[in-house]
C-alpha cells in the first residue's frame, strides 16, 4: 500500500518535524496538537466573528462619509477589515488546522487590527479636550494625537521586528526563538503601557471637567455669546449634552475592552509559541476576539460624526455650538487651525482629524 507525502514523512527523511512548511494537512504524522493553536477553531463563532467586523467596517465608513470624520472612520475601519480578514483565516484554519496561508493571515491581523482601532481611539480625546475646556487639561489639545500616535505605531513597529526575529530562528535555534519572543512581548507591554498614559491622561481632564461645571450654573443670553461667561455656558452645555454624555461612555467601554484584550494578549505570549493559554480557545474567544469585537461595536454604534459632531470636517454645525467653540478657542489658547478655520464665505468650519 502506497502513502502520499501528506500522509507521513518521506522515506528518504533522517528526522520528520512537524510544521507548517512540512504538514499540509492533519495525519498520523501531523496531529492536530502540533500546530500552534493546538485545536480547530470553532467555524461558527469565527463567520460570526468576520461578519461582526465587516459590518462595523462598512458601518463606520459609511457614517465616516456622511460626517466627514475622516481621520477615526479610516483607522476604525481598516482595523475592522484586518479583524474581519483575520477571523476568516481562523475559519479556515476550522477545515485545515495546518493551512499555513490562512495561519499567517490570522497572526498578522489580529495583532494588527487593535492598533489601529487604538489610533481611532487616540484622536477622540484631542477635540474632546478642544470642544469641552482646553484649560482643564494638562497639556494642549495638538499634544495627544502628537504623542500617542507615533508611539502607538511604535508598539506594532516592535513586534513586528520580534516576529521577524522569532521567524528567523528556524526549527533548531530556541534561543533565538525565544529572544524574539521577549521583543513581542515587550511591544505588547509598552502598548498597555501607553493605553494606561491614555486612560489617565483622558481620566485627568474628565474628573476636572466634573468639578469645573459641577460647581458652575448659568443661562447663556444673546449678551453674554462670545464673552468668558458665554463660552464657559457653551462648554457646560456641550459638557452636560446626553449625546456627548453617551459618547464619552461608548469610548470608555471600548478603551476598556482594548486594554483587557492588550493584558490578556501578554499573558498568552509569556508562555511562547504553543503554550497552554494560547491553545485555550475559550480564554482567546472571550478576552481577545469578543473585547476588541465590543469595542468596535462601541466605537461604530456611538460614532463621533452623530454623537459627537465637533469632530466632523462638516460645516452643518449649530452656530451657537460654534460659537462656543471659538470662545474656548480663546481661553484655551488653541491655535486656529486645530479647532475651526474660515471658509470662503467668511462662517466658521470646525475641522476634525
Amino acid at each position: 500500500m502506497s502513502t502520499t507525502a501528506s500522509a507521513g514523512p518521506p522515506a528518504t527523511t533522517p528526522q520528520f518535524y512537524p510544521g507548517y512548511d512540512t504538514c499540509h494537512e492533519v495525519t498520523p504524522f501531523c496531529p492536530v496538537e502540533y500546530t500552534t493553536l493546538g485545536y480547530y477553531p470553532n467555524q461558527g463563532v469565527n463567520i460570526f466573528l468576520a461578519i461582526g467586523f465587516g459590518l462595523c467596517a462598512i458601518g463606520t465608513l459609511a457614517i465616516g462619509i456622511w460626517k466627514k470624520t475622516w481621520g477615526y472612520s479610516i483607522a476604525i475601519s481598516a482595523g475592522c477589515i484586518l479583524e474581519c480578514a483575520g477571523y476568516a483565516g481562523r475559519a479556515i484554519l476550522s477545515q485545515n488546522p495546518w493551512a499555513s496561508s490562512a495561519f499567517k493571515t490570522q497572526i498578522v491581523s489580529i495583532v494588527l487590527g487593535p492598533t489601529l482601532v487604538c489610533i481611532g481611539l487616540y484622536l477622540t480625546l484631542k477635540h474632546i479636550v478642544a470642544t469641552i475646556s482646553p484649560s482643564l487639561s494638562p497639556f494642549r489639545p495638538k499634544f495627544y494625537p502628537i504623542f500617542f500616535v507615533p508611539a502607538d505605531v511604535s508598539c506594532l513597529v516592535i513586534q513586528a521586528i520580534g516576529g521577524g526575529i522569532a521567524a528567523s530562528a528556524g526549527k533548531d535555534n530556541f534561543g533565538l526563538l525565544q529572544h524574539g519572543n521577549r521583543v513581542i512581548i515587550a511591544g505588547i507591554v509598552l502598548q498597555v503601557v501607553i493605553l494606561g498614559a491614555f486612560g489617565g491622561l483622558s481620566s485627568i481632564f474628565l474628573l476636572r471637567a466634573k468639578r469645573h461645571f459641577g460647581g458652575f450654573s448659568g443661562g447663556v443670553t444673546a449678551g453674554e455669546a462670545g464673552t468668558e461667561t458665554g463660552t464657559e455656558t457653551m462648554q457646560k452645555q456641550t459638557w452636560t449634552d446626553k449625546k456627548t454624555k453617551l459618547f464619552l461612555w461608548a469610548m470608555a467601554g471600548g478603551y476598556a475592552c482594548l486594554l483587557i484584550r492588550c493584558v490578556y494578549r501578554i499573558a498568552e505570549m509569556a508562555g511562547g509559541w504553543g503554550n497552554e493559554i494560547m491553545q485555550d480557545e475559550p480564554s482567546f474567544v472571550v478576552l481577545e476576539s469578543f473585547m476588541v469585537l465590543i469595542a468596535c461595536v462601541l466605537f461604530t454604534v456611538f460614532a463621533p460624526g452623530v454623537w459627537f459632531p465637533w469632530m466632523s470636517h462638516s460645516d452643518k454645525v449649530n452656530p451657537g455650538l460654534r460659537m462656543g467653540m471659538m470662545g474656548a478657542q480663546r481661553e484655551g489658547g488653541v491655535e486656529g487651525h486645530e479647532i475651526g478655520e474660515t471658509t470662503s464665505s467668511g462662517n466658521e468650519k470646525v475641522v476634525g482629524v
